[in-house]
Order: structure tokens, then sequence, then C-alpha cells
């Protein structure tokens, strides 16, 4: 029988009989890795160990004690579920399934009733007859003729099998009666799955697509260990008390209705004056940076995008042009850069206008998939904090260090701190996403990388990851659920000012091409305000607050003057204050203010009034602490003036 060489981690080969199973590689290496083996990565994919290598290639054996190897038991989790769904609901229909970050999903479509949370006892009692019969999910191939006819009239999996087919022929997992055509990795059997939890329900679109049927998404996970699952069920409460779209609605700062638009929020009030904050600070730091702040449309002529190359390379997340009836087609703006380009161009430019800053809160419009919005995080219309630089390139290095200084600068009063920096490169295989022009990318990351090593800044390289028209840095910062997420980013682009035929006079007299350096610091008003109020779980410190004073007179009849004075007085020094004087008692109305999370709520009755004082709660705080107005009144200020960064209060 032919041979195939296997490399190892280690950088060693062994040559092996074509068809070996990954069990057997693992136990060519010793008994007890093959009792522990769960799977292995080959290749860089995922097998299961009943997996037979025909090729050459390097394998990486996993174990149970690995996290590397979850996704093999998440897969499993998957097709277990999906067997014992067909056995409840025999009219099912099944789409896609997957593992997840945290644990997996499985898509279904029953006409005679959906999976209720009511239904998950009943479903995870025959996941566990599953568990405890140990029955095999074995690896198969079948022609598609046949696995057509396995499948009945289930148009989801027929589809499945006719996009996965390689020639004739399409792998799946049989466990039982039940064959699914999703799953690549999985365990040996059903006994692994013993720490398993369904989690929840949701509607998905087939293939994430609005045009095509909605399906339910079971949600469920698991792992080897009940501790471990135990630890994620935490992890998943903490995630939901932190949820932006769960604290929204509690804090009323916004929301989405799909009867009106997807994707399209509505601020509140509160949300509203959150986002007015941000937007007022930014925008002040950077005219004090040097930007010049500008509006220019949300709609353009398609031909700009199709000259900066949006059009070829982002149009699939465009929304379709409007044709205006004359020839002229007009879009939604997908990105602010081509405006600028626009200020840039309107007048001849000098050596001396650079660098030439140019900043807006711009408003963008982006044909997301129905099923990947979220909330404030993923959302149809977005407003960025964008911001161009048209520079010499010799002011490159100096410019690109002064964009980084104002962000370090700005995460600061924000509180911002676990972040790091990743390089951006282009793949250069890849031809149709990237800009083909080797010299320029050969250029501009050697210039990028080599401004970060003169700033002696620790960073990471990501091959695939650039903007098309050039490499940049992203500032990777981590959410209050565990993640990771682009929050800013600089980008060096010499492709736009060659494709606009951008020019400067310089001091020779002779026309120049500029350098543009893309930048965003605070990311999207709606991902920025979704990522503090999962960082902040919605107490927001005083200076963002939407509410930095909640005022409770004891007796409205005895102590709302009073209050009416004081409110005024910090009114006056533009502190957001409101009096709370509904006809409920005292204690209600104290703890509604902790339950909208208010920094500071003041009582005032009696005492207060005579001694011209209040009384001041903290949130947050059992205790309360007496005062007079002028302290409270100097306190509160230097709260908000100092970013709300208690040593410097």
């Amino acid at each position: 029988m032919a041979k195939i060489k296997i490399e190892f981690p280690d950088g060693n080969f062994k040559e092996f009989e074509m068809q070996t199973t990954v069990k057997m590689v693992a136990a060519s290496i010793s008994n007890s890795l093959a009792k522990k083996a769960v799977g292995a990565r080959f290749n860089g994919e995922l097998v299961g160990l009943a997996h037979q290598l025909t090729t050459n290639g390097s394998i990486e054996i996993l174990t149970k004690d690995q996290s590397a190897a979850l996704p093999i038991l998440w897969q499993t989790g998957a097709v277990v579920l999906g067997a014992v769904l067909s056995q409840l609901y025999p009219q099912m229909n099944f789409g896609e399934n997957a593992a997840t970050e945290h644990g997996f999903y499985v898509d279904t479509d029953n006409q005679a009733g959906q999976v209720a949370e009511t239904d998950f006892e009943k479903i995870t009692k025959e996941v566990r007859n599953l568990v405890k019969k140990a029955l095999p999910l074995e690896e198969v191939s079948y022609d598609v003729a046949e696995a057509l006819k396995l499948i009945g009239d289930d148009p989801y999996r027929q589809d499945l099998i006719k996009s996965k087919a390689q020639g004739n022929q399409v792998r799946a997992i049989k466990l039982g009666n039940f064959v699914d055509f999703s799953a690549t990795a999985v365990l040996p059997n059903s006994s692994a799955l013993k720490f398993f939890k369904i989690l929840s329900v949701a509607g998905a679109y087939w293939k994430g697509a609005s045009s095509n049927p909605m399906l339910q998404r079971v949600y469920g996970t698991a792992f080897f260990k009940q501790a471990d699952l135990d630890a994620e069920l935490e992890r998943q409460k903490e995630a939901h008390e932190r949820d932006h779209r769960v604290i929204g609605n509690e804090l009323d700062l916004f929301f989405v209705d799909p009867k009106v638009g997807a994707g399209l929020p509505y601020w509140m009030p509160k949300g509203a004056t959150i986002r007015r904050t941000i937007e007022r600070y930014i925008i002040d730091r950077e005219v004090a940076d040097g930007y010049q702040h500008v509006y220019t449309p949300v709609l353009a002529n398609l031909n700009v995008y199709k000259q900066s190359g949006h059009w070829a390379h982002y149009r699939e997340d465009m929304f379709p042009p409007m044709d205006m009836g004359d020839g002229e087609m007009l879009e939604l703006r997908p990105m602010n850069c081509p405006s600028h380009i626009q200020i840039y161009n309107h007048h001849i430019r000098s050596y001396r206008d650079l660098p030439l800053r140019i900043a807006e809160l711009g408003m963008m419009h982006r044909y997301e998939k129905s099923g990947a919005l979220t909330g404030l995080s993923r959302v149809r219309e977005m407003t960025l904090n964008d911001g161009h630089t048209f520079v010499t390139p010799d002011q490159i290095e100096s410019e690109f260090k002064k964009i980084l200084q104002l962000m370090v600068s700005v995460y600061r009063d924000f509180d911002i701190t676990d972040y790091r920096f990743r390089l951006s490169y282009r793949d250069p295989k890849n031809k149709v996403k990237y800009f083909d022009n080797d010299e320029m990318w050969e250029k501009s990351q050697k210039m990028l990388k080599a401004a970060m090593d003169d700033l002696n800044l620790d960073y990471f390289e990501a091959e695939g990851e650039a903007a098309f028209y050039g490499p940049k840095l992203d500032v990777q910062t981590k959410t209050a659920l565990g993640g990771e997420e682009t929050l800013s980013t600089i980008q060096l682009d010499f492709l736009l000012p060659e494709r606009f035929d951008l020019h400067y006079v310089g001091a020779d007299g002779q026309e120049h091409r500029p350098v543009m350096i893309h930048r965003g610091i605070v990311s999207t008003m709606e991902r920025f305000v979704a990522y503090l109020t999962e960082m902040y779980k919605g107490a927001f410190p005083t200076w963002l607050s939407p509410q930095q004073v909640a005022v409770i007179p004891v007796n409205n009849d005895l102590h709302l003057n009073y209050a009416h004075k004081l409110t005024d007085r910090l009114v006056a020094n533009h502190v957001r204050v409101q009096i709370d004087d509904r006809n409920e008692k005292m204690s209600y109305k104290i703890r509604q203010a902790q339950v909208n999370k208010v920094p500071y709520t003041l009582v005032v009755g009696d005492k207060e009034v005579a001694a011209d004082q209040v009384s001041v709660r903290r949130y947050g705080e059992e205790k309360t602490q007496t005062m007079s107005l002028a302290e409270f009144e100097k306190e509160v200020l230097a709260d908000i003036t100092s970013y709300s960064r208690a040593n410097e209060n």
C-alpha cells in the first residue's frame, strides 16, 4: 500500500500507510496518548479519531485537556442534539450546525411547532439517554443520489448535500438513523457528552440571508468536566448582565424595531445624552489636536466609489444604488474617505498646508445581513469618528506618532486599559481582496512597521487583516465579555491619492503626491457606546452618565422648593440632575436611583434645608454622607472635569 509522510509538532517526520486513522497515529506515539486523544488538527483542519489520512501533512494530536479539542466536543454535541430532535420531532428539517466560540448550535425548521424553553428538560433527558448508550458516531461517505434519497424532502439538507459534494460523493456523520452533513470532526461515540446544557433558542435566516426562510437556532454547550461547564454558565450569566442590549433596555438608552427598520437604532434621551457627550468630547480633543471638522453628504455619485475601489471590493456590503432617472446613480456612502478627498481636492494645496487634518462624525451605511445585526454593535446605519490626514512622505512617522498619542490619551479618559496593537498586513496571495501592487504594499508595510519599532511599542502581526488599499495599525481591545475587537485604527494609504490624482505643490514648485492616513479613534458612536455600556455594566462614570444626580425631597410640601433651588444651581453648572417628586415612598425612590445607576443621590429633608446641606449617597454604596451644598457642588464638578478618575478628584 502507498505511503504518506506525516510531520509532528516537534519537526520530526514519520511514514504511515495510506488510510491510516488519526487514532493509529496517536497509538504509534504511545498507548497513553491514544487513550487520551479525542481528535487532531491535520493540515490546520480539525479531524476526528476515525478520520483516514490520505495525503502528506502535519498533524497535532489533541487531548481533552486542551481547549483546542473543545470544538470537536461541540460538533459532537450538535450531532447528538440533532439526533435527539429528529426523534422527538419527526417532521423536523435540519439546516446547518456548527461549533461556536463557546458551544454549538443546530438550525431547525419544524412546521408542526418550534422548540420551546419548556422542552429543554425533555430534550436534555433524551441526550443523557444517548450518552448512556454510548452510540457510535460514524464517518461515512454516500453517493449524492443515495444521500438525497436518504434524507427525503428536507430542503436544507438537500442543499447541504449539493453544496458539500465532492464529485459524486458527500461526507457525513451518522448517529443511529440520523445523518448530519455539517459536522466534520466528532468524537467516536456519544458517551463523552456528559456535561451538556441547552442554552437558548433564537431565529436565524437560512445561510444568513434575509431573503431565505427563518429557521429556529437551538444553542447548546458542553465540556469534558463539570467544573468547566459551571464556569462557562457563570460566564454566560455575567455576559447576559453586561449585554448592552439588556442594559440598554433596562436603562432606556436605545431600541431597534425590525418593523420600522432592522439595524437602525433609535436613541432615547438617555442614550442620546451619552452619545452627545462622547461626540462633544472627541470633537474638542480633535480640534485641539489640529483637526478641521467638516460635514459631508451621506450620498454620492456611484462613480466616486468605483474610482475609490469600494464598489469593486465592498459591493456586497453596500446598499443598491438609487437611479435618479436622469442617468445619475446615487449611493449611500459605506466609507467617508472619498468625501474627505473631495475636501482636499477643492483647493490647490501647498506643502505649507500639510499635514492637513480633516475629521468628521460621518454617517455611513452598510448592507449588513439581518442575521448579523446585533443591538448597537452591528447596525446598518452608523456614525464613524473618522479622520484623514494628508501628509508629505517625510511627515508620515511624526503624524503617525501624533495620532497614536491622541488615541492613548483618549483611552485613558475612558479608562480603557486592556488593549494591544496589531499590525495588519495584506495576504499577498489574495489578488481579489487587495489591490495588486507589490511595490506599494512592501513599501507601506515596512514604513508602518518601522514607525512602531521607532516608537518602541509591542505589537503582533496579522496577515490578511489589512484594508484593500493599505496596511494598518489596529488597536485590539478586550471586551468586558472576554472577546477582542478592533476599537481604533490607523491606516497608511498610497493608493487613493494615486486614484484620485491628488497633488500638493512642493518647496521646489513642482507637484508631488501626498500620502493619506486614515484613522478612527473611538470607532462608530454605535459600537463605542455598546462597548462602554458592557465595560461599565451600565454604571457610567459621572462625566458620561445620562443622569448625574438624583434629588429626592423627603416631603414635597416642605422640601420641594429647596430641591429646586439646589437643582437650579447644579444645572447652571451643566450638571445633569433631576428631581424625583413622585408620590412614592422615599426608600423606593432611593432604590430606583440605584437601579438606574445614578452616580449621586441627594436626599433633602428638614435638617438639610435648615443647614443648606445635602445628604449624599453614591452609587453602589449603602452609607450616606452629609455635606454642604457648596462642598457637594465642588465634588461633583471635579468628578466630571477629571473624567471621573478617582485619584484626580
